[in-house]
Protein backbone atom coordinates (compact mmCIF):
# COMPACT_ATOMS: atom_id res chain seq x y z
CA UNK A 1 0.00 0.00 0.00
CA UNK A 2 1.36 3.56 -1.06
CA UNK A 3 -0.71 6.68 0.22
CA UNK A 4 1.01 9.09 -1.60
CA UNK A 5 5.37 10.05 -1.84
CA UNK A 6 5.87 10.30 1.59
CA UNK A 7 4.04 6.89 3.16
CA UNK A 8 4.28 3.51 2.78
CA UNK A 9 3.49 0.41 4.02
CA UNK A 10 4.44 -2.35 1.74
CA UNK A 11 4.46 -6.34 2.13
CA UNK A 12 7.67 -8.22 1.91
CA UNK A 13 6.33 -11.55 1.56
CA UNK A 14 9.00 -13.62 1.43
CA UNK A 15 13.06 -13.59 2.78
CA UNK A 16 14.23 -13.18 -0.33
CA UNK A 17 12.26 -10.32 -1.60
CA UNK A 18 13.34 -8.88 1.73
CA UNK A 19 17.15 -9.66 1.29
CA UNK A 20 16.98 -8.47 -2.31
CA UNK A 21 15.25 -5.47 -1.00
CA UNK A 22 17.45 -4.47 1.61
CA UNK A 23 20.72 -4.70 -0.01
CA UNK A 24 19.63 -2.59 -3.10
CA UNK A 25 18.64 0.09 -0.46
CA UNK A 26 22.16 -0.05 1.03
CA UNK A 27 23.54 0.15 -2.32
CA UNK A 28 21.61 3.13 -2.73
CA UNK A 29 22.25 4.67 0.56
CA UNK A 30 23.41 8.44 0.43
CA UNK A 31 24.30 9.36 3.81
CA UNK A 32 23.71 6.55 6.47
CA UNK A 33 22.69 2.86 7.15
CA UNK A 34 21.53 1.70 10.48
CA UNK A 35 21.19 -2.29 10.58
CA UNK A 36 20.44 -4.10 13.83
CA UNK A 37 19.95 -7.99 13.66
CA UNK A 38 19.67 -11.09 16.21
CA UNK A 39 21.28 -13.29 13.99
CA UNK A 40 24.27 -12.24 11.22
CA UNK A 41 25.24 -15.97 10.07
CA UNK A 42 28.50 -16.61 8.04
CA UNK A 43 27.18 -16.99 4.43
CA UNK A 44 27.31 -15.91 1.38
CA UNK A 45 23.91 -13.66 2.07
CA UNK A 46 25.95 -12.16 5.11
CA UNK A 47 29.35 -12.37 2.45
CA UNK A 48 26.62 -9.82 -0.04
CA UNK A 49 25.64 -7.44 2.69
CA UNK A 50 29.52 -6.93 4.37
CA UNK A 51 30.19 -6.05 0.79
CA UNK A 52 27.17 -3.75 0.38
CA UNK A 53 28.19 -1.88 3.61
CA UNK A 54 32.02 -1.89 2.86
CA UNK A 55 31.27 -0.33 -0.34
CA UNK A 56 28.60 2.24 0.92
CA UNK A 57 31.26 3.47 3.94
CA UNK A 58 33.77 3.90 1.05
CA UNK A 59 31.52 6.31 -1.02
CA UNK A 60 31.14 8.13 2.25
CA UNK A 61 27.67 6.91 3.90
CA UNK A 62 27.88 6.84 7.82
CA UNK A 63 27.49 2.49 8.15
CA UNK A 64 26.57 1.17 11.86
CA UNK A 65 25.42 -2.68 12.63
CA UNK A 66 24.28 -4.09 15.80
CA UNK A 67 24.37 -7.75 15.93
CA UNK A 68 23.17 -9.93 19.31
CA UNK A 69 26.18 -11.19 20.82
CA UNK A 70 24.18 -14.49 21.32
CA UNK A 71 22.70 -15.07 18.15
CA UNK A 72 25.75 -14.22 15.94
CA UNK A 73 27.93 -16.04 18.07
CA UNK A 74 28.90 -18.02 15.29
CA UNK A 75 30.34 -14.49 13.76
CA UNK A 76 33.86 -13.80 14.88
CA UNK A 77 35.04 -10.35 15.76
CA UNK A 78 38.06 -10.29 12.85
CA UNK A 79 34.90 -10.59 10.44
CA UNK A 80 33.78 -6.89 10.97
CA UNK A 81 37.80 -5.66 10.46
CA UNK A 82 37.39 -4.77 6.82
CA UNK A 83 33.91 -2.83 7.40
CA UNK A 84 35.76 -0.83 10.48
CA UNK A 85 38.86 -0.31 8.41
CA UNK A 86 36.73 1.50 5.75
CA UNK A 87 34.83 3.57 8.93
CA UNK A 88 31.84 1.13 9.43
CA UNK A 89 30.95 1.07 13.36
CA UNK A 90 29.76 -2.48 14.76
CA UNK A 91 28.90 -3.41 18.03
CA UNK A 92 27.86 -6.59 19.71
CA UNK A 93 25.03 -6.36 22.04
CA UNK A 94 24.96 -8.07 25.10
CA UNK A 95 28.66 -9.92 24.62
CA UNK A 96 28.56 -13.21 25.78
CA UNK A 97 28.60 -13.48 29.56
CA UNK A 98 27.63 -15.56 32.22
CA UNK A 99 25.73 -13.08 34.06
CA UNK A 100 23.74 -12.24 31.11
CA UNK A 101 23.06 -14.99 28.60
CA UNK A 102 19.16 -15.19 28.97
CA UNK A 103 18.58 -11.33 27.88
CA UNK A 104 18.98 -10.93 24.16
CA UNK A 105 18.01 -8.41 21.37
CA UNK A 106 16.02 -10.09 19.44
CA UNK A 107 15.19 -6.81 16.89
CA UNK A 108 15.40 -6.77 12.99
CA UNK A 109 15.45 -3.19 11.71
CA UNK A 110 17.74 -2.02 8.65
CA UNK A 111 16.83 2.27 7.98
CA UNK A 112 18.63 3.96 4.86
CA UNK A 113 19.22 7.63 5.05
CA UNK A 114 16.71 7.83 7.50
CA UNK A 115 13.77 7.73 5.53
CA UNK A 116 13.37 3.93 4.09
CA UNK A 117 13.04 1.26 7.14
CA UNK A 118 12.65 -2.53 6.63
CA UNK A 119 11.27 -4.94 9.78
CA UNK A 120 10.54 -8.32 10.01
CA UNK A 121 10.97 -11.90 10.99
CA UNK A 122 14.34 -12.23 9.05
CA UNK A 123 18.12 -12.42 9.60
CA UNK A 124 20.83 -12.17 8.25
CA UNK A 125 21.83 -15.39 6.73
CA UNK A 126 21.14 -17.28 3.41
CA UNK A 127 18.22 -19.98 5.02
CA UNK A 128 16.00 -17.00 3.80
CA UNK A 129 17.12 -17.01 0.32
CA UNK A 130 13.85 -18.63 -1.50
CA UNK A 131 9.73 -18.20 -1.40
CA UNK A 132 9.47 -19.92 1.57
CA UNK A 133 7.53 -23.10 -0.03
CA UNK A 134 10.13 -24.35 -2.93
CA UNK A 135 12.90 -23.26 -0.86
CA UNK A 136 13.80 -20.98 1.86
CA UNK A 137 12.64 -20.53 5.54
CA UNK A 138 9.01 -18.78 5.48
CA UNK A 139 9.09 -15.42 6.59
CA UNK A 140 7.55 -11.88 6.24
CA UNK A 141 8.57 -8.51 6.70
CA UNK A 142 7.58 -5.06 6.01
CA UNK A 143 8.87 -2.18 4.01
CA UNK A 144 8.10 1.42 5.55
CA UNK A 145 8.58 4.91 5.09
CA UNK A 146 6.77 8.12 6.48
CA UNK A 147 6.13 9.21 10.29
CA UNK A 148 7.13 5.90 11.98
CA UNK A 149 10.96 6.08 10.67
CA UNK A 150 12.17 8.48 12.94
CA UNK A 151 10.80 6.39 15.91
CA UNK A 152 12.79 3.00 14.16
CA UNK A 153 16.18 5.50 13.76
CA UNK A 154 15.68 6.58 17.31
CA UNK A 155 15.47 2.85 18.71
CA UNK A 156 18.28 1.98 16.96
CA UNK A 157 20.45 4.89 18.04
CA UNK A 158 19.34 3.89 21.83
CA UNK A 159 20.38 0.52 21.57
CA UNK A 160 23.54 0.81 19.58
CA UNK A 161 24.72 3.28 22.43
CA UNK A 162 23.28 0.77 25.88
CA UNK A 163 25.16 -2.60 23.32
CA UNK A 164 26.89 -3.39 26.51
CA UNK A 165 23.94 -4.10 28.06
CA UNK A 166 24.41 -2.18 31.73
CA UNK A 167 21.29 -2.79 33.43
CA UNK A 168 20.55 -0.57 37.05
CA UNK A 169 20.30 -3.10 39.83
CA UNK A 170 16.63 -4.38 40.43
CA UNK A 171 15.50 -3.46 36.47
CA UNK A 172 12.84 -6.29 36.05
CA UNK A 173 10.98 -4.30 38.98
CA UNK A 174 11.12 -1.21 36.96
CA UNK A 175 9.05 0.24 34.25
CA UNK A 176 11.80 -0.04 31.63
CA UNK A 177 12.94 3.44 29.95
CA UNK A 178 12.56 0.89 26.82
CA UNK A 179 9.20 -0.48 26.44
CA UNK A 180 7.79 2.59 24.08
CA UNK A 181 4.75 3.28 22.17
CA UNK A 182 5.43 5.62 19.24
CA UNK A 183 2.03 7.10 17.89
CA UNK A 184 1.63 8.21 14.16
CA UNK A 185 -1.28 8.34 11.98
CA UNK A 186 -2.70 4.72 11.21
CA UNK A 187 -0.09 2.96 13.35
CA UNK A 188 1.79 2.42 16.49
CA UNK A 189 5.61 1.28 16.57
CA UNK A 190 5.76 -0.91 19.64
CA UNK A 191 9.26 -1.35 21.57
CA UNK A 192 9.65 -4.58 24.11
CA UNK A 193 11.49 -4.93 26.31
CA UNK A 194 12.49 -6.96 29.56
CA UNK A 195 10.79 -5.98 32.72
CA UNK A 196 7.27 -4.40 33.35
CA UNK A 197 4.52 -3.48 31.27
CA UNK A 198 5.44 -4.40 28.04
CA UNK A 199 4.10 -2.23 25.39
CA UNK A 200 4.16 -5.28 22.74
CA UNK A 201 1.95 -7.49 25.19
CA UNK A 202 0.07 -5.07 26.19
CA UNK A 203 -1.06 -4.10 22.39
CA UNK A 204 -1.59 -7.42 21.57
CA UNK A 205 -4.20 -8.17 25.02
CA UNK A 206 -6.19 -5.01 24.32
CA UNK A 207 -7.10 -6.07 20.63
CA UNK A 208 -7.69 -9.06 21.87
CA UNK A 209 -10.36 -8.06 24.49
CA UNK A 210 -13.02 -7.17 21.47
CA UNK A 211 -11.46 -9.09 18.48
CA UNK A 212 -14.07 -11.27 16.27
CA UNK A 213 -11.37 -12.54 13.32
CA UNK A 214 -7.90 -13.34 15.25
CA UNK A 215 -5.58 -14.95 12.59
CA UNK A 216 -1.82 -15.54 13.88
CA UNK A 217 1.04 -16.97 11.79
CA UNK A 218 3.82 -17.75 14.65
CA UNK A 219 7.01 -19.59 14.36
CA UNK A 220 7.29 -19.83 18.21
CA UNK A 221 4.36 -20.34 19.95
CA UNK A 222 4.15 -20.02 23.89
CA UNK A 223 2.01 -16.96 24.97
CA UNK A 224 1.54 -16.40 28.71
CA UNK A 225 -1.83 -18.17 30.29
CA UNK A 226 -3.65 -15.01 30.66
CA UNK A 227 -3.59 -14.67 26.54
CA UNK A 228 -4.05 -18.39 25.68
CA UNK A 229 -7.24 -17.50 28.02
CA UNK A 230 -7.85 -14.34 25.65
CA UNK A 231 -7.21 -16.78 22.56
CA UNK A 232 -10.01 -19.12 23.89
CA UNK A 233 -12.55 -16.24 24.81
CA UNK A 234 -12.99 -14.98 21.39
CA UNK A 235 -13.41 -18.92 20.25
CA UNK A 236 -16.09 -19.22 23.24
CA UNK A 237 -17.94 -16.04 22.04
CA UNK A 238 -18.46 -17.00 18.52
CA UNK A 239 -15.95 -15.32 17.26
CA UNK A 240 -13.04 -17.24 14.93
CA UNK A 241 -9.05 -17.81 16.15
CA UNK A 242 -7.14 -19.60 13.28
CA UNK A 243 -3.34 -20.21 14.47
CA UNK A 244 -0.56 -21.08 11.31
CA UNK A 245 1.95 -22.97 13.09
CA UNK A 246 5.22 -25.02 12.10
CA UNK A 247 5.02 -28.59 11.37
CA UNK A 248 8.99 -28.01 11.01
CA UNK A 249 10.95 -25.90 13.14
CA UNK A 250 14.65 -24.91 13.89
CA UNK A 251 13.52 -24.92 17.53
CA UNK A 252 11.92 -28.16 18.31
CA UNK A 253 11.89 -27.81 21.78
CA UNK A 254 9.25 -24.91 21.07
CA UNK A 255 7.14 -27.04 19.13
CA UNK A 256 6.95 -29.76 22.00
CA UNK A 257 5.85 -26.90 24.47
CA UNK A 258 3.07 -25.89 22.28
CA UNK A 259 1.96 -29.06 21.20
CA UNK A 260 1.68 -29.39 24.90
CA UNK A 261 -1.77 -27.29 25.00
CA UNK A 262 -3.16 -28.07 21.84
CA UNK A 263 -6.11 -30.01 23.30
CA UNK A 264 -7.40 -27.34 25.50
CA UNK A 265 -6.86 -24.78 22.43
CA UNK A 266 -9.39 -27.25 20.09
CA UNK A 267 -11.52 -27.92 22.70
CA UNK A 268 -12.50 -23.95 22.84
CA UNK A 269 -12.79 -23.80 19.16
CA UNK A 270 -9.16 -22.86 18.38
CA UNK A 271 -8.84 -24.01 14.46
CA UNK A 272 -4.62 -24.92 14.20
CA UNK A 273 -2.89 -25.31 11.52
CA UNK A 274 0.49 -26.41 10.73
CA UNK A 275 2.52 -24.95 8.09
CA UNK A 276 4.43 -28.20 5.82
CA UNK A 277 6.85 -27.40 3.08
CA UNK A 278 9.75 -25.43 4.65
CA UNK A 279 10.78 -24.07 8.46
CA UNK A 280 8.28 -21.64 9.45
CA UNK A 281 9.94 -18.16 11.02
CA UNK A 282 7.27 -16.05 10.06
CA UNK A 283 5.27 -13.69 12.31
CA UNK A 284 1.89 -11.46 11.63
CA UNK A 285 -1.05 -11.37 13.92
CA UNK A 286 -4.12 -10.19 12.33
CA UNK A 287 -7.17 -9.03 14.37
CA UNK A 288 -10.31 -7.75 12.37
CA UNK A 289 -8.28 -5.01 10.70
CA UNK A 290 -5.66 -4.22 13.06
CA UNK A 291 -1.94 -6.36 11.64
CA UNK A 292 0.90 -6.64 13.26
CA UNK A 293 4.31 -7.54 11.96
CA UNK A 294 7.72 -7.21 13.39
CA UNK A 295 10.55 -9.10 15.60
CA UNK A 296 8.07 -10.73 18.38
CA UNK A 297 6.76 -14.10 18.29
CA UNK A 298 3.88 -14.94 20.07
CA UNK A 299 5.34 -16.56 22.82
CA UNK A 300 7.21 -16.04 26.61
CA UNK A 301 10.71 -14.75 25.47
CA UNK A 302 9.04 -12.30 22.94
CA UNK A 303 6.84 -10.47 25.34
CA UNK A 304 8.54 -10.92 28.63
CA UNK A 305 12.22 -11.00 28.30
CA UNK A 306 14.01 -10.03 24.78
CA UNK A 307 13.80 -6.72 23.11
CA UNK A 308 11.86 -6.71 20.26
CA UNK A 309 9.99 -4.48 17.77
CA UNK A 310 6.68 -4.55 15.87
CA UNK A 311 4.46 -2.41 13.85
CA UNK A 312 0.58 -1.92 15.08
CA UNK A 313 -1.73 -0.66 12.19
CA UNK A 314 -5.04 0.17 11.65
CA UNK A 315 -6.09 -0.31 8.16
CA UNK A 316 -8.41 -2.09 6.01
CA UNK A 317 -6.58 -2.25 3.00
CA UNK A 318 -3.39 -3.95 4.48
CA UNK A 319 -5.31 -6.08 6.75
CA UNK A 320 -7.10 -7.34 3.33
CA UNK A 321 -3.42 -7.81 2.07
CA UNK A 322 -2.86 -9.57 5.21
CA UNK A 323 -5.64 -12.23 5.08
CA UNK A 324 -4.55 -12.32 1.10
CA UNK A 325 -1.60 -13.36 2.75
CA UNK A 326 -2.47 -15.65 5.72
CA UNK A 327 -5.06 -17.24 3.16
CA UNK A 328 -2.19 -18.26 0.90
CA UNK A 329 -0.31 -20.27 3.38
CA UNK A 330 -3.15 -22.02 4.90
CA UNK A 331 -3.26 -23.80 1.24
CA UNK A 332 0.29 -25.15 2.44
CA UNK A 333 -0.76 -26.35 5.77
CA UNK A 334 -2.55 -29.54 7.72
CA UNK A 335 -5.22 -29.12 9.43
CA UNK A 336 -4.97 -30.59 12.84
CA UNK A 337 -8.19 -32.56 14.30
CA UNK A 338 -9.25 -33.05 17.49
CA UNK A 339 -9.68 -36.67 17.40
CA UNK A 340 -6.77 -37.85 15.51
CA UNK A 341 -4.69 -35.64 17.69
CA UNK A 342 -5.86 -36.79 21.05
CA UNK A 343 -5.27 -40.33 19.93
CA UNK A 344 -1.39 -39.53 18.46
CA UNK A 345 -0.55 -38.33 21.92
CA UNK A 346 0.89 -41.27 23.95
CA UNK A 347 2.21 -40.84 27.06
CA UNK A 348 5.75 -40.04 25.99
CA UNK A 349 4.82 -37.25 23.53
CA UNK A 350 2.96 -35.69 26.38
CA UNK A 351 5.67 -36.26 28.85
CA UNK A 352 7.92 -34.60 26.49
CA UNK A 353 5.75 -31.65 25.78
CA UNK A 354 5.26 -30.98 29.61
CA UNK A 355 9.37 -30.60 30.05
CA UNK A 356 9.73 -28.74 27.09
CA UNK A 357 7.09 -26.48 28.24
CA UNK A 358 8.64 -26.56 31.83
CA UNK A 359 11.80 -25.58 30.52
CA UNK A 360 10.82 -22.54 28.25
CA UNK A 361 8.02 -21.45 30.00
CA UNK A 362 8.81 -21.41 33.75
CA UNK A 363 13.40 -22.39 33.73
CA UNK A 364 14.17 -19.53 30.99
CA UNK A 365 11.93 -16.96 32.70
CA UNK A 366 12.88 -17.33 35.72
CA UNK A 367 16.84 -17.11 34.74
CA UNK A 368 16.36 -14.31 32.78
CA UNK A 369 14.61 -12.43 35.14
CA UNK A 370 17.43 -13.08 37.91
CA UNK A 371 20.03 -11.75 35.91
CA UNK A 372 17.80 -8.40 35.52
CA UNK A 373 18.25 -8.14 39.79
Amino acid sequence: MDRGSKTEYRWLPNGQVALDEMLAAIDAAKSSIRMETYIFHPSSTAEQFLRALISACQRGVKARVLADGLGSFSLSDSYWAEFRAAGGQFRWFNPIGVRSMAIRDHRKITVCDEELAFIGGFNISSVYQGDGVQSGWRDLGLRLRGPLVPGLVKAFDEMFECADFKHKPFSRLRLSQRQKTVQAPEARLLLGAPGRNNAIKRSLRLDLRDARDVRIICAYFLPPWRMRRDLTRVARRGGKVTLILPMKTDVPMSRLAAQSFYRRLLIAGVEIYEYEPQILHAKLFLFDDVVYVGSANFDLRSLNLNYEICVRLSNPDLAREAREIFDRDLTFCQKIEYESWRKSRNLWERIKGRIAYWILARIDPYIALRQLE
